[in-house]
Formats: C-alpha cells, sequence, structure tokens
C-alpha cells in the first residue's frame, strides 16, 4: 500500500465562499477525524492530492500539522460533476498497527470460457486489515470457471493478515451463458411489449341532437 507525504495547512475560515478562496489558490478544502479528536479543517494541494489518490486507499502522510505529522485514509471525496476537479475530502486518522474495515476494489483475472457471460455483482470486498497494509485491489481468478459456476465472497484468498467483513454468503461473480442474438432479440421483443402503453379507447361518435322540425331515427324521401 502506497504512503504519501502531503503538505496540510490549517484552516480558520469555513464556509463556501472560504471553500471557493481555497480553491482559487489550487488547493483542496479538507476535514480530518477520528481518535476522539475535533475535526481539523485543513487545506491540501489540488494537484499532489490528486496524484496521490489515483491509488486505491492510499495512506496519506499530513505534513504540517500542529503537534506533528497524522496518517490518514480518505473517507469520502467529492467532485466537480462536470470537470471531475476535487472540491473536498474527508480524512480519517489512523496509527500504525491499528485494524481498519475498509472496501477493496476486486480486480478479475483469467481468461473467460468460450460462450460464458460474467456476471460481477460485487466491485469490492469489505475486509479488515493492519492500517498501513491495506492492500490496493484482491485478485479473483475465472480461469478455468465453467458455465453455471459462482465465487462467492467466503471462497475469495484474501490477502495475508486481513479478514473478511462482507457477508461470506454474498456471490461475488457467476460465470452465465451468453445468449445467442435470435434469443436477446426475443427476449428484448417481450420487454418492450410488456412496457408499451396500453392502446387508447376508441372514442364513440357523439350524438347529433335533430335539428327542429326533424324526427330523429327517420328517414324520409
Amino acid at each position: 500500500m502506497p504512503e504519501v507525504s502531503i503538505a496540510a495547512e490549517p484552516r480558520s475560515e469555513f464556509g463556501k465562499g472560504a471553500a471557493r478562496r481555497v480553491r482559487r489558490g489550487h488547493k483542496v478544502p479538507a476535514v480530518l477525524y477520528g481518535h476522539g479528536t475535533p475535526p481539523r479543517h485543513v487545506s491540501l494541494p489540488g494537484h499532489e492530492l490528486m496524484r496521490a489518490l489515483k491509488s486505491a486507499n492510499v495512506l496519506l502522510r499530513l505534513e504540517g500539522l500542529e503537534g506533528g505529522a497524522a496518517l490518514a485514509l480518505p473517507k469520502a471525496v467529492q467532485r466537480d460533476a462536470v470537470s471531475g476537479a476535487l472540491e473536498h475530502v474527508d480524512l480519517i486518522l489512523v496509527r500504525r498497527g491499528e485494524q481498519v474495515i475498509i472496501d477493496v476494489p476486486i480486480h478479475v483475472t483469467g481468461a473467460l470460457i468460450p460462450d460464458g457471460f460474467l456476471d460481477q455483482q460485487l466491485v469490492s470486498l469489505s475486509i479488515a486489515a493492519e492500517a498501513t497494509h491495506i492492500p490496493q485491489q484482491i485478485e479473483i481468478s475465472i480461469q478455468d470457471l465453467q458455465i453455471g459456476q459462482s465465487i462467492h465472497a467466503g471462497e475469495v484468498k484474501l490477502p495475508e493478515g486481513t479478514t473478511l467483513e462482507t457477508d461470506p454468503d454474498a456471490v461475488v461473480l457467476h460465470i452465465a451463458g451468453a445468449q445467442s442474438a435470435a434469443q436477446f432479440e426475443s427476449e428484448l421483443a417481450e420487454a418492450e411489449a410488456e412496457t408499451a402503453p396500453a392502446p387508447a379507447p376508441a372514442e364513440e361518435p357523439a350524438e347529433v341532437a335533430p335539428a327542429e322540425g326533424e324526427t330523429a331515427g327517420t328517414d324520409e324521401s
């Protein structure tokens, strides 16, 4: 697991206006929580933080804090919906030797059987690990898996020193048979027919009142 040193500057101004000023200075507002201490508001250099967050579950060593450097894990990251730029980060304090529960992404390896279809139901597993030894990913091989076979969370080989927190009976992935084009088109047509709106009922012609001097229902010639 990578450990990245990054400079942290204390913040004394809060609110949207203050956060915008921080971002205009190419920094990211952040809040540091944990270990029963009051939340600490800091700003972090945007470029360095962006690079660090490219690694899953990166361990940040925050330099420049009152009382000395501290270790932290990203807890929540807010990005601009359009540009993807970092807007705010929540960090959780950790200590060496401390156990933390964290979600680790799954990386599938191996070749899929011909005519097979990979149905991956989980993209990460929740595990308990030592704070400074969190794996970046958990590898699961689908090599030689046959159609109809599944892998459950409890069957996954975890990195040494970690334990599973996800329900061991949860299905991680399943190998299904690939549908033929005809089957797919048939099922798609059925689904569209089920969701199509019902035709509007035909309107009955309105009755026309007979003009004065005429008798309804007669035809004079």
